[in-house]
């Protein structure tokens, strides 16, 4: 991962809405959710929900399934696995077990 897929996907992240929608369809992986069920779960209007799962698409972190008329949409972890990664590759002068939580290991 490069700088600046990083900073887009932190970017993307920063918010309170599209952080909401992403940790909604964590919560749903790997089946994902449609945007009616999105909208209706978090109390959005469609034009709204359309417009952050855009800027979620863009940064790599949602995906989506045509599904007949409907679009399904996938929270992609495996991104922000890499973002993590990106973020942590230097953790504790290069020995990353350090950096792993008491209790998490």
């Amino acid at each position: 991962m490069e700088n600046k897929e990083a900073i887009d996907a932190l970017a993307a992240l920063a918010q309170e809405s599209r952080l909401a929608v992403f940790r909604l369809l964590v919560r749903f992986n790997p089946d994902g959710l449609t945007p009616g069920v999105i909208g209706e779960q978090l109390g959005m209007p469609a034009p709204t929900l359309s417009f952050h799962l855009k800027t979620l698409a863009q940064a790599g972190l949602v995906s989506t399934v045509q599904e007949g008329r409907f679009l399904r949409y996938r929270a992609e972890v495996p991104r922000v696995r890499e973002l993590i990664d990106f973020l942590t590759e230097d953790c504790c002068a290069g020995n990353p077990e350090h950096c792993i939580p008491k209790g998490k290991n």
